[in-house]
């Protein structure tokens, strides 16, 4: 596999602790330091001045482009030391200077990225943020704490997302966007605070959904911010679905999982 980071094997100024567990296959750059709790995967390549410490895992074939620093301990004055964990899957692309944090006590423990995502620099992810697959994160993205991504979630530039807030699958927030309640599944949003604009119709597309699931997401839209519904008579009418629109049945059951699991004081993105 070639290294995005332009580097092959351990470069003589690596600083690499006997006790960490790297594949033979492993490359790492120029100046960068790696903790004895870290395990990276075949084929990941490291690039130059990153730190990767703490109880940190990483896996196969991920590109860490130069500059990052990852599994450094949380920005929470409670932390008193424990061993919490960093885990990061496969696939991954993490370009400069990003930021990830092992999770906290008061949390999972553990702070999670998934596989096949795609970060752009400058990304910040707090303690116990849940990262799913396939996400894209335009440079500047700023994720607080305990944070949970859905797959395939799209965050524009300079987005900032409050702590424990959810993004469900599929959803987009457009550059700039400030985040304080969950945004649902599919929905795009935009603003400070940031409001629901449409649903993500084009990127659905891309990923194959059927002109029936499309109609689907189009209703459910509709239910929860064109018909001057309240949430639960949106809850309702979206439950109804799937009898119109039987393809959609896990689409129509996944917006209805997310909404059940809001919290009244958070509320959703109207």
């Amino acid at each position: 596999m070639a290294s995005a980071t332009g580097f092959t094997g351990i470069h003589s100024t690596a600083v690499i602790d006997p006790l960490a567990q790297l594949d033979a296959s492993v490359s790492v750059g120029p100046f960068s330091v790696i903790g004895p709790n870290v395990r990276i995967g075949a084929d990941t390549a490291v690039g130059a001045h990153c730190v990767i410490e703490g109880h940190t895992t990483i896996g196969r074939e991920n590109q860490i482009f130069q500059f990052n620093s990852l599994g450094a301990i949380p920005q929470d004055k409670k932390y008193a030391g424990e061993p919490c964990r960093l885990v990061v899957g496969d696939r991954n692309t993490i370009r400069e200077f990003c930021t990830f944090n092992i999770g906290s006590p008061g949390g999972s423990g553990v702070t999670r990225v998934g596989d096949d995502n795609w970060i752009m620099a400058y990304v910040h992810l707090a303690h116990d943020c849940q990262v799913g697959n396939q996400v894209i994160f335009a440079n500047n993205s700023q994720l607080a704490g305990h944070v949970e991504v859905g797959d395939w979630v799209i965050l524009g530039g300079f987005t900032v997302v409050h702590q424990f807030v959810r993004l469900g699958a599929h959803s987009m927030t457009a550059m700039c966007s400030l985040l304080f309640a969950d945004l649902p599944p599919f929905v795009m949003c935009q603003g400070q605070p940031a409001a629901a604009r449409s649903m993500n119709f084009e990127g659905l597309k891309r990923r194959g959904f059927s002109a029936e699931r499309i109609a689907a997401v189009k209703a459910m839209y509709k239910a929860l911010y064109r018909d001057g519904l309240t949430l639960e008579q949106s809850k309702a009418r979206i439950a109804d679905l799937t009898t119109a629109h039987p393809d959609a049945a896990a689409d129509v059951l996944a917006m209805l999982g997310f909404l059940d699991q809001s919290s009244p004081q958070r509320g959703i993105v109207r």
